[in-house]
């Protein structure tokens, strides 16, 4: 059986393939770099208007914030089309890389630092979600997009989305207004929870794409646009939630953060709406689950670094150097390493 798998990977390794590793990998460098830049802008609006951590819209106008959004929109769109060349289980695992990319980055240029328990932490959260999707079961075959539209009317994926959109508006309402600047797990859960569905839907719209190129136009689908609507507002609505957590929060615990809720959460909803798990045998569901533990342990990690090096006066400092920043400061390169020596990360 050895000899067989060999030869079977290696066909695998084909120019498309080649193609799809370079895409997403060139994927992983403009979404981490995207993170520095639209924070740079960010950054510089909330100088001359009201940041988007209190509810600004400055950064519209700033250029360089929307170069960091060009960035990221081209990330995307070449994570997009690597899936279109390679498999999902080589092309996924490398989006962990934009983690390290925008920490290392954020080290350099915002003058970010992270402890060594958070650098610990984020090697953690990458691990265990590589395991995850390195333990995924493959895509199965679909023949049409009403296909897909059916898995998505089953019963269960419905509880999922209607559970979903009951949390984030929960989120929205109720705890963004008291704890929306100290607790980054209300921003990020929002854009993860909305991410989600928006992967959900990414997908058939790929599937639907894919199949017209090849011949059999999904386009006169309703479902297709249906499908193109629900991406359309769940970015917009990841975008300005995201924006807000970028503007408040330290950016190397923001990327780690958002990628591991956001790939746990697509695992969950493609397990429930794919039914993955059936054709999985026990070893890789324990493997995953496993992996799930080890993201636990990595974000419980970045949660408690500002703790273990400032000790028990963490969230009085909170409230000094939110106040802080907002009212007397106005350089450029400071507010990152401010918030991290008195505790600004969550």
């Amino acid at each position: 059986m050895a000899t067989t798998q060999t030869p079977s990977w290696r066909e695998g390794m084909s120019s498309d393939n080649i193609k799809g590793l370079v895409l997403a990998l060139s994927s992983s460098f403009f979404i981490g770099a995207s993170f520095i830049v639209k924070k740079k802008g960010l950054k510089k609006a909330g100088a001359s208007g009201v940041r988007a951590g209190v509810g600004g819209y400055s950064y519209l106008y700033e250029p360089l914030w929307w170069v960091g959004m060009i960035t990221m929109i081209v990330g995307e769109i070449a994570n997009f089309a690597a899936y279109a060349f390679a498999p999902a289980i080589l092309v996924t695992p490398l989006g962990a890389l934009s983690i390290i990319i925008s920490a290392v980055l954020a080290h350099i240029i915002l003058r970010e630092r992270l402890h060594i328990f958070g650098i610990l932490g984020c090697i953690l959260c990458v691990v265990g979600s590589t395991t995850i999707v390195l333990h995924a079961p493959q895509e199965r075959e679909i023949e049409s997009v009403t296909e897909v539209w059916q898995m998505a009317m089953e019963p269960a994926f419905l509880l999922y989305a209607a559970l979903v959109m009951t949390a984030v508006f929960i989120l929205i309402f109720h705890f963004i207004p008291q704890y929306g600047q100290t607790h980054i797990m209300v921003y990020i859960g929002v854009c993860s929870l909305v991410g989600s569905l928006s992967v959900m839907s990414v997908k058939a719209i790929g599937i639907a794409l894919k199949l017209t190129l090849s011949g059999m136009n999904q386009l006169i689908y309703p479902q297709t646009w249906i499908f193109t609507l629900v991406v359309i507002t769940c970015v917009l609505t990841q975008m300005n939630y995201l924006n807000k957590a970028l503007d408040t929060f330290n950016t190397a615990v923001v990327s780690p953060i958002y990628y591991v809720m956001f790939t746990s959460f697509t695992i969950l909803a493609s397990v429930i709406m794919f039914k993955d798990w059936d054709r999985q045998s026990p070893t890789q569901v324990v493997t995953e689950m496993c992996g799930f533990v080890t993201i636990l342990s990595g974000t419980f990690l970045l949660h408690k670094t500002k703790d273990m090096a400032d000790g028990p006066s963490a969230s009085l400092s909170i409230r000094l150097s939110k106040h802080a920043e907002e009212d007397g400061f106005s350089g450029g390169e400071g507010i990152p390493l401010r918030r991290q020596e008195s505790s600004r990360l969550p």
